[in-house]
């Protein structure tokens, strides 16, 4: 069985493919595993900027739980974060931790 969303393009994400809705206007999507300690720090910049913005979602996946998707998209190293605008197209992608200035630049720049 093919992974949800798998005949989409590679630059584009579905509410199937992350496993939760997009957000109204921006959708931070994190790729995680469990023993990594810059997800934990991530998870906490990402949560508190989406509840800063309205319209912007967080949805954190297990890049374990799903490889058919990490490997679509190049995921590398975890976190990862991609920065998705209203139709789900991927606008910015980062490695590590960001710093939270940086998110807030991404989102701005997604919704324009």
């Amino acid at each position: 069985m093919a992974e949800p969303g798998a005949d989409a393009p590679d630059d584009v994400l579905t509410e199937e493919d992350i496993g939760a809705p997009l957000g109204e206007r921006v959708t931070l999507v994190q790729f995680s595993t469990a023993f990594c300690q810059p997800c934990r720090a991530t998870r906490r910049i990402l949560d508190e900027v989406a509840g800063m913005v309205d319209g912007v979602a967080h949805v954190e996946v297990d890049a374990e739980s799903r490889l058919g998707l990490v490997r679509r998209l190049g995921v590398v190293s975890t976190p990862t974060v991609l920065v998705l605008d209203a139709s789900g197209r991927v606008v910015r992608r980062a490695g590590g931790q960001p710093r939270k200035p940086d998110v807030i630049a991404a989102i701005g720049a997604a919704v324009h």
